[in-house]
């Protein structure tokens, strides 16, 4: 019996009250900030970004209060929600999958289904926290982008051949583009570090033979979509 008293909605007479809506939005915080907290735990982050997963349950969570079985509302919902997608940067698989938690929580107590959002928030931050602490057999580092700018004057096919071999376990040159009026050759690498490689030996190495020209490693920076 308690059991079923867990997982009921508050919402039990269909409407939306006073009280309802304060009870689920105190709790859209509550989870929120909790799926922040634990996000800050293994991860780099910026500010804006835990504020963004502490206030994102209780925002869906009024939108879907608003909706309360409307067709109409729900498609219009879905509009915004996929617009959102392309102004966006693009995050990483950690970012993403916290973003839906925040979300799925938000949709669960905008139903009036507190208790099923609790469960759920700590079933699957803790997944998360032990599976982002294990090792997998096979699993390819994180890829980077690699870019290097270097004079026209050099002859960079394979002048970083030995480099890449000593410090990745892949390294694809994908781009080579013209810059500072033809004087400069920029290329750009998708690459994946050895475990334990130091990035800043090898951006060091690079430097000596690259005239100590600019030379950025960053996470792969994905395509936007062409904004209407």
């Amino acid at each position: 019996m308690t059991t079923d008293i867990i997982f009921d909605s508050i919402l039990t007479t269909g409407t939306m009250t006073g009280t309802a809506f304060l009870t689920a939005t105190f709790c859209s915080l509550i989870i929120g900030c909790f799926i922040a907290f634990m996000y800050t735990l293994k991860n780099n982050y910026s500010k804006s970004y835990i504020i963004t997963l502490a206030l994102l349950p209780a925002i869906v969570q009024v939108i879907i209060m608003m909706v309360n079985g409307s067709i109409g509302a729900g498609i219009a919902v879905a509009g915004t929600f996929s617009l959102v997608r392309f102004r966006s940067a693009p995050g990483s698989g950690k970012e993403i999958t916290s973003i839906f938690l925040a979300m799925a929580a938000g949709l669960a107590t905008g139903m009036g289904y507190i208790g099923i959002a609790v469960i759920f928030t700590l079933i699957i931050t803790l997944a998360n926290h032990i599976l982002s602490g294990m090792s997998f057999k096979g699993v390819r580092n994180e890829e980077k982008t690699l870019k290097i700018t270097v004079p026209e004057s050099l002859d960079f096919e394979g002048i970083f051949d030995d480099i890449f071999a000593r410090y990745t376990d892949r390294a694809e040159l994908e781009e080579v583009k013209t810059t500072g009026m033809g004087s400069l050759y920029k290329l750009t690498y998708k690459i994946s570090l050895k475990s334990k490689a130091s990035a800043k030996g090898m951006i060091d190495e690079m430097r000596q033979r690259n005239g100590n020209l600019e030379i950025t490693c960053s996470r792969p920076v994905m395509v936007r979509a062409e904004e209407l």
